[in-house]
């Protein structure tokens, strides 16, 4: 796994050589952005597990800084470091593991809240393309593949039910009475500490003071099944994400 990680350090460190020896009239950005996660897990294909299988979106944070190169009047390429919320919720009746020795399945059926919350730290390299719109006023394209790195995972659980052999609470119930769930579980060791994927997204621009100010909306998905053990399932993290944020242009002479 740690060899994937040799290709996106050796672009990240060369974009930002490439970015300034080449800069478009020497001129380079900084920036901040920040704004919304929408992420979900969606199930893999095949998976046959139901504690994999529900999940809906939920919200979450998503920040970071970013660097832009302009290589000519239209390209860049820019790389970011980005805190990432993802994970999903599960609201309704859904698996849990059978602790009963006495119920012959591995799983029963229980009505309550379930979120996972699913931090990672993300380094994307994008290529850039700007259109400009007026003499302020820019569209862009970005896209590019990300590495991402696990901060934390926590389930939380919320509610009280009845627990059943089915996933219909029609049927009589197997336990005598509701089963509590409140809980807050760190997950963090049965997740997956590395993910790869891609990022896309689009956004206007306007120029304001000594830099551009911009909004932009999106996605990522990672390609790593988050769960070390295949009795968990399969699930894959992505995320729509909106943002605002402000690039500083510096400037810089050439040798």
């Amino acid at each position: 796994m740690k060899r994937l990680l040799y290709p996106f350090v050796l672009v990240l460190v060369s974009s930002f050589f490439i970015g300034e020896a080449y800069a478009q009239q020497d001129t380079y950005y900084l920036g901040l952005k920040g704004g919304i996660s929408i992420p979900n897990l969606s199930a893999g294909s095949g998976n046959q597990n139901p504690l994999s299988d529900g999940f809906s979106s939920r919200l979450g944070a998503d920040f970071g800084v970013l660097a832009e190169f302009p290589l000519t009047k239209t390209f860049s390429i820019q790389p970011e470091i980005d805190y990432s919320g993802q994970g999903g919720k599960h609201d309704g009746l859904q698996a849990v593991p059978n602790q009963d020795p006495a119920i012959p399945v591995p799983y029963l059926y229980a009505n309550y809240k379930n979120v996972a919350r699913i931090n990672y730290l993300q380094i994307p390299i994008l290529a850039k393309f700007n259109f400009r719109l007026s003499d302020k006023w820019k569209f862009y394209v970005d896209a590019g593949p990300y590495v991402g790195f696990l901060l934390g995972a926590k389930e939380i659980t919320s509610g009280s039910s009845y627990l059943y052999l089915t996933d219909s609470s029609n049927v009589q119930p197997v336990s005598p009475q509701p089963e509590q769930f409140d809980t807050t579980e760190n997950i963090k060791s049965q997740i997956n500490t590395f993910n790869f994927g891609i990022v896309g997204l689009i956004g206007f621009s306007y120029k304001v003071g000594g830099g551009r100010l911009f909004v932009e909306g999106g996605g990522s998905y990672g390609f790593i099944n988050i769960q070390k053990y295949a009795s968990d399932g399969t699930n894959y993290a992505g995320a729509a994400v909106i943002h605002i944020g402000y690039e500083y242009a510096l400037h810089c002479k050439k040798k």
